[in-house]
């Protein structure tokens, strides 16, 4: 079964587990929301991998999620050990998107991990700093997102395993108007799918 699979198991058994905890009396101007708790509800019993099924409310119904297959997850943790330590944000030049001689070594890294675990996946998040209109920040970020995509698939990574997104100057580090912020602030972030 695979991480993703458990993933969702996890997040459905979890929702089951609030919805069945938070039992609240229903009112007539609340109909709609019963009536969407009550649908994933069952579709999250009906996804469950039991033999036995349990409602809300019931005696013996499970109380916490017990993933069985725990060697998928352990090999996900020590595939990951090899990138302790590697460098996951990487920095730009003012109103540039050239990835830095510095940063070669740890993206190299990250390719060589993405290249060896064809199954994982990771998103670039692109930033810059506040100087510039929201537009053109938008645009820089995104341009440094790709500028690392590059770099990754010329490194042999599948183009499917990448996803690059640009939050431009909307998610700073740094809330100083100097340029020691103004630095940190035009990034890259490398984030993996767990």
């Amino acid at each position: 079964m695979s991480v993703n699979k458990l993933g969702k198991f996890a997040v459905i058994g979890l929702s089951a587990a609030v919805i069945a905890g938070c039992s609240t009396t229903a009112t007539d101007t609340d109909t709609s929301t019963t009536a969407e708790d009550a649908t994933s509800t069952e579709q999250a019993d009906t996804t469950a991998s039991s033999d036995a099924s349990f409602g809300a409310g019931e005696e013996s119904a499970p109380t916490s999620v017990i993933v069985e297959d725990t060697a998928s997850t352990e090999e996900v943790v020590d595939k990951m050990a090899s990138l302790a330590g590697v460098a996951t944000v990487f920095y730009f030049d003012f109103d540039k998107s050239i990835v830095r001689p510095e940063s070669r070594e740890a993206l190299a890294k990250h390719a060589q991990y993405l290249v060896a675990n064809p199954e994982a996946r990771v998103t670039l998040e692109g930033h810059a700093d506040e100087r510039g209109t929201r537009e053109y920040n938008m645009a820089l970020g995104e341009r440094r997102a790709k500028a690392v995509s590059r770099y990754l698939t010329i490194q042999g990574v599948a183009a499917s395993q990448i996803e690059s997104v640009s939050f431009g100057e909307e998610v700073p580090v740094a809330f100083s108007h100097d340029d020691n912020a103004w630095q940190l602030n035009r990034r890259v972030e490398v984030r993996y799918e767990k």
